[in-house]
């Protein structure tokens, strides 16, 4: 597999493994597919739809881009304060349930 068996246009020698190597990241493109199904599912069975919104602005999820917690106060009609405080709380309850594999 490390032997040369070839060599490149500029004369250096190639090995097999060279030839198939392949920089494949598809067990991670799986891995992260599935974190992000695991973290949508959790977002969607958080209860109360203005929490469900503030993370989806706030984060860009569903194609969105991400907001400011000014932008979203105002669109709310909150105060950033408030949306701080929320988003706080939100996010640490997904990463207990990440963690522990449960839901809300």
């Amino acid at each position: 597999m490390s032997d040369p068996i070839e060599t490149d246009s500029e004369g250096n020698p190639l090995t097999l493994m060279d030839i198939i190597y392949s920089d494949d990241t598809i067990v991670d493109d799986i891995d992260d597919k599935s974190k992000l199904r695991k973290l949508k599912e959790l977002i969607d069975n958080i209860p109360g739809e203005r929490d469900k919104t503030i993370l989806t602005l706030r984060y860009g999820l569903s194609g969105r881009e991400p907001m400011t917690q000014n932008e979203v106060a105002k669109l709310l009609g909150i105060s950033r304060s408030y949306v701080s405080r929320i988003e706080t709380r939100l996010l640490e309850k997904l990463r207990e349930q990440l963690e522990n594999n449960t839901c809300l």
